[in-house]
């Protein structure tokens, strides 16, 4: 296990050593919650000059920073490295400007993870689409982040040439 796993699989170095990412120190991303064993990642952005548009709004791309890689590091973890994960695709929907400190929760549930599971079971890639959503400090929805997640488990190279 890579030294930057280890650090993942406990929130408190997880949450520092994600809160110290350039990209995330730059636009003002703060990891307020994370436990990747239990599935779940929350993250905040205030309204700074570093992620303000010309308009005085939130910054589109740091909006879609917000969600970049958690649902990909959520499943890493509770998967483990008998699995591939990748982000394959992604798009963004704005829906109202931000104007102030805005806020994402991902989570994959138990249900949710089981099934990947037994989806994945037989070692040929599926596509899992989760969607984040971004709320002001009011809960109006600001933008949604719709996220592809390729999945695959790795196969015992004996049945790896079986299946081929």
């Amino acid at each position: 296990m890579s030294l930057v796993s280890q650090v993942m699989q406990q929130p408190l170095l997880a949450r520092t050593f994600l809160n110290l990412y350039p990209p995330f120190l730059g636009a003002g991303i703060r990891v307020k919650q994370i436990d990747l064993k239990k599935g779940f990642v929350t993250v905040t952005m205030p309204l700074t000059r570093f992620n303000r548009n010309a308009v005085g709004t939130q910054f589109g791309g740091s909006l879609y920073a917000m969600t970049d890689p958690f649902y990909m590091l959520i499943l890493m973890s509770q998967l483990g490295s008998d699995y591939v994960v990748w982000d394959k695709s992604a798009q963004i929907r704005f829906i109202r400007p931000g104007r102030g400190c805005v806020s994402a929760r991902f989570e994959i549930t138990p249900a949710q993870l089981a099934d990947i599971r037994s989806q994945a079971a037989n070692g040929q890639p599926i596509l899992i689409d989760f969607q984040a959503n971004i709320t002001d400090e009011s809960g109006q929805l600001i933008a949604q982040a719709d996220k592809v997640l390729y999945i695959r488990r790795k196969l015992a190279r004996s049945a790896q040439a079986d299946n081929q």
